[in-house]
């Protein structure tokens, strides 16, 4: 049996998580839980899934926990690894083990069981994630998992150089599990990371989709970009052009990479921490389309015109390329695309505001006018100082928008007091888009406050607009 190293973690495993280690211990194995449970009850953070690791061969874990009256699913055995359910809980149970070479720089093209742990955890990725515990043997910890904890640093086991020469995509899942700890990344695993960034191109872009919003998601992107700009750029080529790219604007004192930088740290701090991950996405890809909109006029003055449509083309291409929810990109693409969109603190305006929302993401008008005002805010903070007063206007602007959110607001056609059924009464002709068009018309008459959104104002303005044109 492995020997005790440390203390005990913060949190005692659950009980469906017992059931399966002491069955396999009754049955003569040894099993130790592993990975993310360990390390987050350490943090004292509430841990999540339970995996085991266990000298049992695959097969000898299905038949010994079968036998028990635990249900088994065959999830993973060509790396020994086999999915107990108890209580409807899933843990994932695997054989000892040391991998073979990596070909494709993702998964080992063959695994060698063995018998001891220690091996076991000496194949792992960072030391943060190779310790194991048991209720009565306590913590194993061969690589100084727990002091990296304290100290606050995602180290990796062994040599840096092969643990991502293995796994390419180990490069992003370091630099994740660095901003959502808080933590830096150790010296020489830091290094390794840089150099290894280019294998990123051979992972596939769902995976490295997946990471990059575990990293927006942790609201610590503005650390990763200036900390590990290497590793993002190559996960996202397009944020390249940003770096160093000069501005030549009197309202600019930071180059592109920099702006975004502080935008990204400006919205946690205008939000709390609480932004959306839309928000948080919108922040770090608002300028992408910068360098590429580029002019200079003749007093040497830099100009970016359109960058706010290209930037949201190109955040589309990027976010749909990684794979990332409909849902999702559409209202990333939403904020980027209005993020320069002109508003002034007054009712017409947010009026028109949230009818431009409306329109680009149905449903969720308001809620995105308000973090577009957020990502102005952090956008007129991060610029030079004599732009900051309007982050101060944009409050103004912030309690205009609540009180239009406690009214009955038309935000498009459909919340109009007519229908395309009274255009066809009062106007003649046959259902088509010239219904719609009418529609539209009345729509901004009513948003711009010329008409109100009652039945018989909106059919007077009908029968103004069709006798004008008769």
């Amino acid at each position: 049996m492995a020997k005790t190293v440390s203390q005990d973690v913060c949190y005692e495993p659950p009980a469906y998580a017992l059931r399966v280690l002491e069955t396999l211990e009754a049955a003569g194995f040894e099993a130790w839980i592993v990975g993310g449970w360990v390390r987050d009850a350490l943090l004292g953070l509430p841990p999540h899934d339970v995996d085991i690791c266990t000298s049992a061969l695959w097969q000898q874990t299905e038949e010994t926990l079968r036998a028990a009256g635990i249900r088994v699913e065959e999830t993973g055995t060509k790396h020994g690894t086999v999915t107990a359910v108890v209580d409807d809980e899933p843990i994932e149970v695997t054989t000892y083990r040391v991998d073979g070479a990596y070909s494709d720089h993702r998964h080992p093209d063959e695994v060698r069981f063995v018998s001891d742990v220690r091996e076991d955890l000496a194949r792992r990725d960072f030391t943060i994630n190779a310790m194991a515990y048991h209720p009565e043997r306590g913590l194993l910890d061969p690589f100084g998992g727990r002091e990296d904890l304290a100290v606050g640093v995602v180290r990796a086991v062994g040599d840096p150089t092969a643990r991502f020469a293995e796994d390419a995509l180990r490069v992003l899942r370091a630099v994740r599990f660095a901003c959502r700890m808080g933590f830096a990344v150790e010296e020489k695993t830091h290094d390794a990371l840089v150099a290894a960034a280019p294998g990123l191109a051979d992972i596939a872009q769902e995976r490295i989709g997946q990471e990059m919003n575990g990293i927006v998601g942790t609201g610590r992107v503005g650390w990763a970009l200036r900390h590990e700009a290497d590793v993002l750029c190559a996960a996202v080529p397009e944020l390249s052009a940003m770096r160093g790219f000069d501005q030549h604007s009197s309202w600019h004192i930071y180059d592109v990479m920099e702006h975004t930088i502080h935008v990204c740290n400006a919205v946690e701090c205008f939000t709390a921490g609480t932004a959306s991950l839309r928000l948080r996405w919108a922040a770090l890809l608002h300028d992408v389309g910068k360098p590429a909109t580029f002019t200079m006029d003749a007093l040497g003055r830099g100009h970016f015109y359109g960058h706010p449509v290209l930037s949201a083309e190109q955040t589309e291409f990027i976010m749909k390329r990684m794979g990332l929810p409909a849902d999702l990109i559409r209202s990333t693409c939403t904020l980027v695309h209005y993020h320069d969109h002109i508003v002034r603190p007054t009712a017409r305006s947010m009026r028109r505001t949230l009818a431009v929302m409306e329109e680009s993401d149905p449903g969720n008008a308001l809620s995105l006018a308000f973090e577009l005002m957020e990502i102005k805010r952090a956008d007129a903070v991060s610029k030079a100082p004599k732009c900051a007063w309007y982050a101060v206007e944009l409050d103004e602007m912030d309690r205009i928008l609540q009180a239009a959110g406690r009214k009955s607001m038309v935000l498009g056609v459909k919340d109009l007091a007519v229908d395309g059924n009274d255009v066809l009464e009062v106007m003649g002709g046959k259902p088509g888009p010239a219904i719609g068009r009418v529609l539209h018309q009345l729509l901004a008459a009513v948003v711009d406050g010329e008409v109100e959104n009652t039945y018989g104002a909106l059919r007077e303005e009908l029968w103004r607009s069709f006798l004008e044109n008769e």
